[in-house]
């Protein structure tokens, strides 16, 4: 990085420093030029007639947005959590330092870090004055090697160093992008870019499919066909359906069936035709194996061998904001590209039309009613009507197939409500109504969770006894078991001196009300969610504690927050383990958000949080260790660890994390670069300097978090571990 840029044309005086990170996203080159190799869609035709659709997304005061000037919308830098460069299955994100001087630069990119050959399109690819470049249709799992030059009107510089980037590994859906050159040439190309692929990492995340979407993304105040945007438009999805008589579709949609949550809404389709028909979209389409390849031409025109299966247009007179956090009289363009994206996927209805698309199967009045008409109260529901998810919108201005929207600020501003707000943000998740209606429309939802979590720890009485919290989220119930243990950590592999000999058990919902209670597992307390003797189920459980003086609640508990307390009966003291085991892997819910609060000593009785990663992809997550805080209201414990540490090591025991002040990263292991921007938007940053924080892109696997005190001081803290996805 010390280079001189040494070739003919201007002398650069600086060399280019490319950033750490690697970006995850899809995204072809400018105007509707199409790279060798990426665009390769078979010119197959379906049997079954290809139409279009539109949807349009509008501000919630309904006034047109103005054009912006540019100090409403600086350029806008790659920084934070799902800020910077996010790889996909398919595509990462070049990115270097701009060199004083320069009018562009010159980019390749190539499978050997000897450059002997090259990637198709990328050899001396101009891509302008920008500091970054999606490389898109690549091999998944794969290293590829990029460098770049910098230019002036005399010519090009040297080579800047060479920079490696590895594309993800896992298999499943790929949505890949090509920019249309209003995003390409515009100043903040490179934050647009970024902004998209981190949209697209989302749902790549999300679901197994393997299929591949081709989205044309574009950043204009005119439709692809050049007419201007309607009145009050902050972003419009153009995209392509396909008609399918109701059985054919039924049939493949039944067929798909691969999660908990399709079994539950194919359980409430109808036993007769609601209407001849059903309009799926391309990529729906595919997902259930039907024949829908895409049919979309850059101008929003459908014919065979139209390379697209949907266009998103975001309005460039609208103040976007491509970075996080929102400020508030910003929209967050993630939320609005994922908004169209999701409608190019799938989503959409056409309630009181002769033919429904596929989410209109699960529109629901009350429980046992159906309502596919745009009067009255309109719901999705996957379980017959019983359970209300989201309503949706009945708003002839908006969108019907969107989420109902309240006024600004909205308490929930889900993806796809039917009206954004300015300054706020969200993102689809597997248990939003964005990823269950993506789901039981045909698409195959990852199951990566957090699962079967523990914290060892010193117990003590009063403030210091061990709570553990979780959450459980999704929208049906969750079964778990729950354990305290003790004695079993006198015996090897553990051989604790001072382990807890009697632990009791206590479980509290998100009020604080005491709803189950143990004390030694053989012996059932039947009161609060406990209504049968449990021994049974907790031999049958395979979690069954060794010891009779340990304690285990078996609990099927609905979505909310639970509190976990470990005592010592008598109120003995000892080092003791409480733990949460996943009884339901399978169910339309998932354990999420762990922490557990507990005194920190030293050597053995330091706080040691375990927690395993679940499913078949990877999983982020933030820790923190906090201490400081625990000191203020509404906590106010006396004896606050006053400096936590906070090491995180893999299933090996290697050390693969450490950090000691939040605001002070700790490059090593999987930490790579600089973490504060990422820990501040992640909404979860320490309120102490003082206290640590590590976010982790982790792949399936077990772990585990230690907390200990600065010097080997004492006092309680709290460990956690939040899902980030």
């Amino acid at each position: 990085m010390g280079k001189r840029c040494n070739g003919r044309g201007f002398p650069i005086t600086r060399s280019i420093i490319f950033a750490a990170d690697v970006v995850l996203g899809l995204a072809a080159f400018g105007g509707s030029t199409s790279l060798p190799g990426q665009n390769s869609i078979a010119n197959a035709s379906s049997p079954f007639a290809a139409g279009t659709a539109t949807h349009v997304t509008r501000a919630e005061s309904q006034i047109a947005p103005g054009v912006p000037s540019v100090s409403e919308i600086p350029a806008q830098a790659d920084i934070g959590l799902r800020q910077g460069p996010v790889p996909t299955r398919s595509s990462f994100s070049a990115n270097w330092v701009s060199v004083g001087g320069a009018t562009g630069y010159l980019l390749d990119v190539s499978m050997s870090n000897s450059f002997d050959s090259y990637v198709d399109g990328y050899h001396n690819l101009d891509v302008g004055n920008v500091a970054g470049r999606v490389v898109t249709g690549l091999n998944r799992g794969t290293t590829y090697y990029y460098r770049v030059r910098a230019y002036d009107a005399i010519g090009p510089g040297g080579y800047s160093d060479v920079m490696a980037a590895t594309t993800v590994a896992t298999t499943g859906l790929i949505i890949h992008a090509t920019f249309d050159s209003s995003i390409t040439s515009n100043p903040n190309a490179a934050a647009i870019e970024a902004m998209i692929n981190r949209a697209i990492s989302i749902d790549e995340s999300l679901f197994s499919d393997p299929i591949t979407i081709q989205i044309f993304f574009r950043y204009s105040t005119t439709a692809p066909d050049g007419t201007p945007l309607s009145a009050g438009t902050i972003s419009q999805s153009d995209l392509v359906v396909y008609t399918f008589p109701w059985s054919t579709y039924i049939n493949a949609l039944r067929g798909d069936a691969k999660t908990s949550n399709d079994d539950l809404a194919n359980a409430s389709l109808p036993g007769t035709a609601l209407s001849s028909n059903i309009k799926p979209s391309s990529a729906n389409g595919r997902a259930v194996a039907l024949n829908t390849p895409p049919a979309m031409f850059a101008n929003a025109r459908v014919g065979n061998g139209g390379p697209y299966d949907g266009i998103v247009t975001l309005n460039s007179a609208v103040p976007y904001q491509f970075t996080r956090p929102t400020s508030g009289s910003n929209f967050d363009a993630q939320r609005s590209t994922e908004h169209e994206m999701d409608e190019v996927i799938g989503f959409g209805s056409q309630v009181n039309l002769s033919d429904l698309r596929p989410q209109d199967l699960f529109s629901w009045s009350s429980a046992g009613h159906r309502n596919i008409s745009s009067t009255g109260t309109r719901y999705f529901s996957i379980n017959g009507g019983s359970t209300n998810i989201v309503n949706f919108s009945q708003d002839s201005s908006g969108d019907l197939g969107d989420w109902l929207s309240t006024a600004c600020p909205q308490a929930h501003p889900y993806v796809q409500n039917a009206f954004g707000c300015a300054g706020q943000s969200s993102d689809v998740t597997a248990t939003s109504p964005e990823g269950i209606n993506l789901d039981v429309i045909g698409y195959d939802l990852n199951r990566v969770t957090l699962g079967n979590i523990s914290t060892r720890g010193f117990v003590q009485t009063g403030d210091n006894v061990m709570i553990g919290g979780f959450i459980v989220e999704g929208t049906g119930p969750k079964t778990v078991i729950l354990r305290a243990i003790g004695p079993e950590l006198s015996a090897p592999p553990f051989n604790i001196p001072n382990a807890l000999a009697d632990p009791t058990l206590e479980l509290h919902d998100g009020t604080g009300a005491l709803i189950a209670s143990n004390d030694n597992w053989q012996t059932t307390i039947i009161g609060g969610i406990i209504t049968t003797n449990q021994v049974s189920a907790i031999q049958n459980s395979g979690h069954a504690p060794i010891q009779a003086s340990e304690s285990a609640i078996i609990a099927t508990l609905q979505p909310g927050n639970y509190t976990a307390i470990v005592r010592g009966r008598n109120n003995a003291v000892g080092v003791a383990l409480v733990e949460v085991y996943d009884l339901s892997p399978g169910a339309a819910s998932i354990l999420g958000n762990i922490s557990t609060r507990g005194l920190v000593q030293t050597g053995n009785n330091v706080m040691i949080g375990g927690f395993i990663v679940q499913g078949t992809g990877p999983k982020t997550v933030i820790l923190r260790a906090i201490g400081p805080e625990l000191s203020a209201p509404p906590y106010n414990i006396p004896n606050a660890l006053a400096d936590p540490t906070l090491e995180l090591h893999d299933g090996t025991g290697a050390l693969i994390d450490f950090n000691d002040n939040w605001q002070t990263t700790v490059i090593g292991g999987v930490i790579t670069t600089n973490q504060v921007s990422a820990i501040q938007n992640s909404g979860h940053s320490p309120s102490q300097p003082s206290e640590s924080a590590i976010i982790a892109t982790l792949p399936p696997g077990n772990y585990t978090a230690i907390v200990r005190g600065v010097n080997n001081t004492t006092g309680v803290a709290l460990v956690e571990v939040y899902d980030l996805q």
